[in-house]
């Protein structure tokens, strides 16, 4: 009993399940009555009168989840993909292993019978085409637009020799793999196999070793995701050759054409008209729709067309379902809460049973005939040797030093993934034979996990350049930054000078990292309420005579959500607050903050909504959508006595998020001539607001001084703290390419530090504070003194 305790519970899981359905293949032996529920569950809807069937998919794939989580665990712990633990959890789980040791209990499990096997192969279907899916999600195109001939030299020659070594193979190689037919077709598939790298395993690598921001680490990704994409297009190509083929064995050149033409017309129309339909459609979805999940539903929906489209043309749907999701990850609405919703349901789910199911159809058994053992391993090396020398070759082209050529080499050299897929499709095709196809897996596995180590190697005592310096610099402050994770900004605004200075500060922000922004436009006491909605609102509004009325209304708001209307692109033409907007994203974009993202300010993609309903009620129903930052710009939103006016309140009640508030306009604040005075004191609000202050500071050309308010009688080692913090602002500010001078005031209260520094001469102040509990804003008493004496632009920036 003590050793049933130190087994893992998944283990016991797994081995349970196997135990299970042994014991029910032991008792009772596969009958007429079972093949007549599956004859039943293939001419039905796929259920069956017992169960028996949904219960043996449902243990086929509890055991390739569970088995794939505990070998892809054992993997990472080992420095190696975990997806391989998903591919060792099928060959395991198949005839290589556990049908060599106990068939009977193998073949219960994962029978042959044609509808009980269609019914998982239909799931692992779908999981290529989410797999693929999220490869082109995690497609960066940027490196690829920024990749210079090094880059194309190295994707190349890095593509041609192996897949000259893979056609070559399949040309004049042993009957035994390629039979005496035609071999056109299986050649091209070997080709193709051998000449594609994993991104995946390739980033993962190069990430670990934190090089993704060296310059060879870059080259690295780059040339991975440029084979990658061109081996889909091949594949496509290669699949519409087999599909239309003579029959003959010959070669349709009509047919090449077609396939070459229908695959250059579909990605002339996924980078045109493709891609700004994919935008519309998530965009529109993600604003219109308020039940749970839309984005997620539209992305597969997008994913499904694409890869019908594909199949209509007479090639493979996997090219379709990629360029999805390249086009899917380049949309602006898309942020990363979205993206790890979908990248978690495939990953869980999909990836193992594909991957699974890959491993399952993959005989290591064959390797027992000393021939066939001998040409698994001579095809690993012509496969490693055409890769390396390619990327080596491509390096000397690209006037790379000889050590460089080596890593990328040795990083081209990871299949893994794409090779499976490629090899399945395949094998579902006809056009690789059982044996040829275990073969494939197997140099995918051993180039795979052999990749990782040679790579470290590699990389390890490369010299480090002084721009590659300040790239890991920078990108280390990133990590801990604020700006950086933001995605989606939602601005409540009215046309007053307030607002339209908020209009111009929001733009700054978004501007710098192509933020989508949706501006609630409102009127200056924080509604709007235009005639005709309320005409229209009036007819449709039901008696209040009744007290049930107001709870009906309620629930209906609750279902429907509150309501607003959408400017149309014409209507934003005229807007003075999208005009704001965009003159701001315009002036930031110019000096953009991501090193690795391109000027471009149309990258901010403006929605302007005007409520119907009650404003607050509209940034709540906004707020489900996702959004990282809400800003707010009224007109005199600030009381007498420092606090905000109830309709600022109401506004921010609807948001959890971060809070920005600008109180008070002023233009000299936005020109070169300004400056901006930001109180710190060490805690996470100050840092962010600094950034916030930086980043405008940049676009702008403003001065910046960061104040630290000294609450010690100078104490050496409180003093030091405090320097500590002003050199954290001074490395911030270099990271922005901003000046910024750093002061430390005299033991003072922190309100009166704060005005007496910024009455020298500061055209705005930028303070970052946190929101104490209550109905109303409350950001400690330091900031209420500050609104109620300050009358110049502050802004506030509270969590």
């Amino acid at each position: 009993m003590r050793f049933v305790r130190t087994i893992p519970p998944p283990v016991l899981l797994a081995l349970g399940l196997i135990l299970l359905f042994a014991a029910a293949q032991l008792g009772q032996v596969w009958s007429p009555a079972f093949a007549a529920t599956a004859q039943q569950a293939a001419a039905g809807n796929g259920a069956s009168g017992s169960g028996r069937t949904e219960a043996i998919l449902v243990a086929e794939v509890l055991l390739l989840l569970v088995t794939g989580r505990l070998l892809g665990e054992v993997m990472q712990r080992l420095g190696q993909p975990s997806l391989m633990g998903a591919l060792l959890a099928g060959i395991i789980l198949g005839p290589s292993l556990f049908g060599w040791l106990w068939p009977e209990a193998q073949h219960f499990l994962f029978p042959k019978n044609e509808a009980q096997k269609g019914m998982i192969d239909g799931l692992s279907q779908i999981g290529i085409l989410m797999l693929l899916l999220l490869t082109g999600m995690e497609t960066d195109l940027r490196l690829v637009k920024k990749s210079g001939t090094a880059a194309i030299a190295v994707a190349l020659c890095g593509i041609a020799f192996p897949f000259a070594c893979g056609f070559l193979l399949g040309q004049f190689g042993p009957a035994i793999l390629f039979g005496t037919g035609s071999r056109l077709v299986p050649s091209l598939f070997l080709g193709t196999a051998l000449s594609i790298s994993s991104v995946k395993i390739v980033a993962m690598v190069v990430r670990e070793m934190n090089f993704m921001r060296r310059a060879l680490g870059q080259l690295i990704v780059t040339t991975a995701i440029m084979e990658d994409t061109c081996g889909w297009v091949i594949i496509a190509i290669t699949f519409g050759i087999a599909s239309g083929g003579t029959g003959g064995g010959g070669l349709d050149w009509l047919n090449l054409v077609k396939s070459v033409g229908g695959v250059a017309l579909f990605l002339l129309f996924c980078f045109t008209a493709g891609r700004w339909l994919v935008f519309s459609a998530i965009r529109w979805v993600n604003d219109n729709f308020r039940s749970d999940f839309p984005v997620i539903t539209a992305i597969l929906v997008i994913m499904g067309t694409l890869a019908e489209m594909t199949h209509l043309l007479g090639v493979r749907t996997v090219l379709g379902a990629f360029m999805a999701g390249v086009l899917i990850g380049e949309s602006p609405i898309l942020t990363g809460h979205i993206q790890t919703q979908l990248r978690g349901m495939i990953t869980a789910l999909f990836m193992p049973v594909f991957f699974g199911m890959s491993g399952l159809a993959a005989d290591l058994t064959i390797l027992k005939d000393w021939n066939l053992a001998g040409l698994t391993v001579l095809l690993v090396v012509i496969a490693s040797i055409g890769k390396f020398s390619g990327a080596f070759f491509g390096a000397l082209l690209g006037r790379l030093n000889w050590r460089e050529g080596i890593a990328l080499g040795c990083a081209m050299n990871a299949r893994g993934s794409t090779e499976v897929i490629v090899a399945s499709i395949g094998l579902s095709m006809g056009a690789l034979s059982q044996t040829l196809y275990t073969m494939i897996v197997t140099m995918a596995l051993i180039t795979t996990m052999a990749m990782p180590p040679m790579l470290r190697w590699s990389l390890a005592g490369l010299p480090i350049s002084k721009e590659e310096e300040t790239r890991i610099a920078r990108e280390a402050i990133d990590t801990k930054g604020f700006l950086p994770r933001l995605e989606r900004l939602l601005l409540a605004a009215d046309e007053s000078r307030v607002g339209r200075m908020a209009a111009r500060l929001a733009g700054l922000i978004a501007g710098a990292r192509g933020m989508p922004v949706t501006l609630l436009k409102l009127e200056s006491d924080g509604h709007f309420r235009p005639d005709e909605e309320k005409e229209h609102k009036a007819k449709d509004q039901p008696p209040a005579h009744a007290e049930e009325t107001g709870s009906k209304d309620e629930t209906h708001k609750e279902m429907t959500g509150a309501q607003s209307r959408t400017k149309s692109p014409e209507d934003l033409k005229s807007d003075p607050l999208a005009k704001e907007v965009k003159a701001g994203a315009k002036a930031s974009a110019a000096k953009m903050i991501a090193d690795d993202a391109e000027p471009d300010p149309e990258k901010v993609h403006l929605t302007a909504r005007i409520p119907v309903d009650a404003p607050e009620e509209v940034v709540k129903d906004e707020a489900r959508k996702g959004y990282d930052l809400m800003f707010i710009g009224l007109d005199h939103s600030v009381e007498p006595d420092g606090g905000f006016v109830p309709q600022i309140d109401q506004l921010a009640a609807g948001f959890e998020g971060p809070l920005m508030v600008l109180a008070n306009a002023g233009e000299k604040a936005l020109r070169s001539t300004g400056s901006i005075l930001v109180p710190v004191n060490g805690s996470a609000q100050s840092r962010r607001a600094a950034e916030i202050a930086f980043a405008i500071a940049r676009a702008t050309g403003v001065r910046v001084e960061t104040l630290f308010v000294s609450q010690t009688d100078g104490q050496t080692r409180t003093r030091l703290r405090e320097e500590r913090v002003l050199k954290d602002m001074a490395e911030l500010g270099q990271r922005y390419d901003v000046p910024v001078i750093t002061r430390i005031s005299q033991r003072a209260a922190p309100a009166g530090a704060i005005l007496t520094e910024a009455k020298r001469g500061f055209s705005m102040v930028v303070m970052g504070v946190s929101a104490r509990p209550g109905e109303e804003l409350f950001f400690g008493n330091t900031a209420t003194a500050v609104l109620r004496e300050w009358k110049a632009p502050i802004l506030i920036l509270a969590s």
